[in-house]
């Protein structure tokens, strides 16, 4: 499939200006600002409003430039316009510059905050902490000019002329991080200011196999219908959306061809839990077994991220197609880039680039390149689910564990473990939010108020074992010298225990958890 550009093809603008007034936001393209249009932003009620000509006579308060608007969100004490402030090109997609988000920001249009209750000054607080969160997040890309959401296939099927559509009506919102965002600026028909942000990952690397350049793109594509961060987000819900799916594509382009192949990943589309405890492998918890047939035969075959466990096998009641799907299952937990350079091989071989004896492998750097963005990919997909790079990425890369990445699993072991039990639940609340799972409500009671924000005993808990282990070592020095000695000794040891005691039996309260939504 050849996709060339087009002077019809839809584009967005690609530059704005952002003019700060005491009253209102005004952005308004650099290039074309009367031609493109533009809008303003009401700092006190947030309401959006297109702009004319001679929207404004007034000199803004500040003048500062922009990449692209993100969308707005409501909270309790008005909206929030989601701007970028800062981001680098990645490559190009199908002959189309992309980018990558390197900076954004949530400017604050709620000058009427100063009327909320207290209880709502409390619970916007919280509110604001989420979006600052959010402003980090990781992986984010984007293209002024064609969707990035479609994969080659779906665009092969698409009508002639779908392209010249805004590129937020061609988009999948499965795959549109900001979609929820977007929905008053598409209300308000802003269609040059409509900018779909994709999470996921994007590499590139250019190749020269048998003196036949040839340019490899691995695009992943995060859905945002079960987002969520390691722990609190697994399994399927009751509409069969499993956690942290990804659809990755790997796309080829040599001799005036483009070959695509796909493979997909997320949660084991069962309805089950694991919630943080403070232990390094929480208990797993299956429910509804009885719903199970119908997740597994309605969910798309995943990669998914780990062998399944034996345990699972009798929740897998299908009957004669048992064994297949475990097979599968044992199967496709093999390394994704292995089987996406199997299928190189193969495509190379169809059209005479490879004989029948050759494959990437034999070419050394050209392989190196292959499995860098590969593990790159890993890495960066790895980050937004877990926090830290993916584990044992070096057999991706060097086809072998090494020492240094030997200690770099360990140390992300590590980060993953404070992570999931000590920020994940905050994180999981920003996820809720941008995902359109919690909606903020200005009339109903508080939902902070009404869940409740449970109380950590971590600190206190620290404190007293971290005491009671120091008393302790001091006391043993100083066991020798006489009984009482010995006594305080014992008796400092068993503070120390029961204190370990304590933490063990209260582990999910001394946790960060989720204060949004339910887990399924």
């Amino acid at each position: 499939m050849e996709i060339a550009p087009s002077s019809s093809r839809f584009k967005l603008n690609d530059q704005f200006k952002l003019l700060e007034f005491p009253d209102k936001y005004v952005v308004t393209p650099v290039d074309s600002p009367h031609e493109g249009g533009g809008f303003s932003v009401n700092r006190r009620d947030g309401n959006i409003k297109p702009l004319d000509e001679d929207a404004s006579s007034e000199n803004p308060t500040k003048f500062s430039t922009i990449y692209g608007v993100g969308g707005t969100i409501r909270l309790l004490a008005g909206t929030y316009l989601l701007v970028i402030t800062s981001r680098e090109k990645a490559g190009s997609f199908l002959g189309f510059p992309i980018f990558r988000v390197t900076g954004m920001k949530f400017l604050p249009c709620n000058e009427a905050f100063r009327f909320a209750t207290a209880q709502e000054k409390k619970d916007e607080a919280y509110f604001r902490t989420l979006l600052q969160a959010l402003e980090a997040t990781p992986g984010l890309y984007f293209s002024y000019e064609t969707d990035l959401t479609l994969n080659l296939q779906r665009r092969c099927k698409l009508a002639e002329g779908w392209n010249c559509k805004p590129i937020w009506k061609q988009a999948d919102p499965r795959f549109v991080w900001n979609w929820r965002l977007l929905e008053e600026l598409i209300e308000c028909k802003l269609e040059g200011f409509i900018l779909p942000l994709l999470q996921g990952s994007y590499q590139v690397a250019e190749l020269k196999l048998k003196n036949s350049p040839a340019v490899i793109s691995l695009i992943s594509r995060r859905c945002t219908r079960r987002l969520g961060t390691r722990m609190w987000r697994r399994g399927a819900n009751l509409e069969g959306d499993t956690a942290n799916f990804v659809e990755t594509e790997q796309i080829v382009e040599i001799n005036g061809f483009k070959f695509s192949v796909l493979q997909v990943r997320g949660s084991i589309p069962l309805l089950w839990e694991q919630i943080v405890d403070l232990s390094y492998k929480p208990q797993l918890k299956i429910n509804k077994h009885e719903e199970t047939v119908t997740f597994v035969r309605g969910s798309i075959p995943l990669l998914w991220e780990q062998i399944v466990d034996l345990s699972y096998k009798p929740q897998l009641k299908i009957n004669k197609h048992e064994e297949t799907l475990l097979s599968f299952l044992f199967v496709a937990s093999y390394e994704k880039s292995y089987m996406a350079q199997k299928i190189l091989n193969l495509q190379l071989q169809r059209i005479g680039v490879f004989d029948s004896t050759d494959c990437v492998s034999l070419f050394e750097d050209d392989y190196t390149k292959f499995r860098t963005i590969w593990a790159e990919q890993g890495d960066e997909i790895s980050l937004q689910y877990a926090g830290t790079y993916a584990l044992k990425g070096d057999l991706v890369r060097y086809g072998k564990q090494t020492m240094a990445g030997a200690i770099k699993d360990g140390i992300s072991a590590m980060s993953r473990y404070y992570l999931n039990n000590f920020q994940d639940g905050v994180r999981q609340d920003a996820l809720d939010l941008i995902s359109g799972r919690y909606t903020v409500g200005t009339n109903s009671p508080s939902q902070l108020q009404r869940i409740g924000a449970q109380p950590s005993f971590l600190p206190v808990a620290s404190a007293l074992l971290i005491g009671g282990v120091t008393v302790t070592s001091f006391s043993i020095h100083q066991a020798g010298r006489n009984t009482q000695q010995y006594l305080a000794t014992a008796l400092w040891a068993g503070v120390t225990a029961g204190v370990v005691a304590m933490i063990k039996a209260n582990g999910r309260h001394l946790c960060s958890r989720p204060r949004l939504c339910h887990l399924i």
